[in-house]
């Protein structure tokens, strides 16, 4: 089965549009905005997909399908076993705390929190499925560190985002979105503020999460990116007008490496 399998999504917004003053008369008229046209859209488990397209083609809407933010107009879309076209609020809520983990350009971290109390708060706020116990504060903790250690923040747990760089703070971020080990983790440009090494550290995570069994799903604009995963969606004007394997897949580590080498030569550092 399917982790994530989109049939036939259609979302459209309606606008009222106001009349010329010579038809004010005939008072206010809808205008239908279609951002998406009938997306047919699977991924299995272990995936890791890249969903590009030019501004005004339906990433975003479809980003937010995706993440239980937004409902289809039409169509179906079932995540894990649930199908959420029909679900209530608060099985939109159990799914985006218990079944997707979101990466944000931003980070958005909490400032006054440390790197693990950041990470704990999703488990702090876990939505519990039928016959589960709530988890305690030592349970809840172990499973942070854990998780913060497995992004190679061990040793910056007890850091207020201010004392991390870009690269920690995403990886923060990310630890955050692995805590409750979702069914895919969503990234929206995810190294959009980060310099050209750091964007490789976290592209380089992603791809190790990714072969633990990590399913990815990140929204790019940039093709260099896309390289970096294993499969290549793009949209155009609402529809999925391509959907390919990477042939060549980069490795991040490696071009991280090589970066690392021409930058040390550059600056003249030992």
């Amino acid at each position: 089965m399917p982790v994530i399998e989109m049939r036939g999504i259609k979302r459209e917004y309606r606008m009222e549009a106001k009349t010329s003053f010579r038809s004010k008369k005939n008072g206010s008229q809808a205008v239908v905005v279609r951002a998406l046209r009938g997306v047919d859209f699977f991924a299995e488990e272990g995936e890791f997909i890249s969903v590009m397209g030019p501004s005004g083609s339906g990433k975003s809407t479809l980003m937010n399908i995706l993440g239980c933010l937004d409902k289809p107009t039409e169509g179906t879309y079932t995540l894990d076993g649930i199908e959420t076209s029909t679900s209530s609020s608060d099985v939109f809520a159990y799914i985006r705390n218990r079944k997707i983990g979101f990466v944000f350009q931003s980070f958005n971290l909490l400032a006054r929190t440390t790197a693990l109390e950041n990470v704990e708060l999703p488990l702090f706020y876990r939505r519990a499925a039928k016959n589960e116990s709530r988890q305690n504060p030592s349970v809840r903790k172990e499973i942070a560190v854990k998780t913060l250690k497995d992004v190679g923040l061990d040793g910056r747990m007890d850091h207020f985002p201010s004392q991390l760089s870009g690269g920690q703070q995403q990886r923060v971020a990310i630890a955050r979105a692995m805590v409750n080990d979702p069914a895919f983790i969503l990234a929206d440009e995810p190294t959009g503020n980060l310099d050209t090494g750091m964007t490789l550290e976290i592209m380089g995570l992603f791809q190790q999460l990714n072969d633990m069994g990590k399913t990815i799903v990140m929204v790019t604009h940039e093709p260099e990116l896309a390289c970096y995963t294993k499969r290549i969606i793009t949209l155009r004007d609402g529809m999925l007008v391509s959907d390919k394997t990477v042939e060549d897949r980069r490795s991040a580590q490696d071009d991280l490496i090589k970066w690392n080498k021409s930058h040390t030569l550059l600056t003249g550092e030992e």
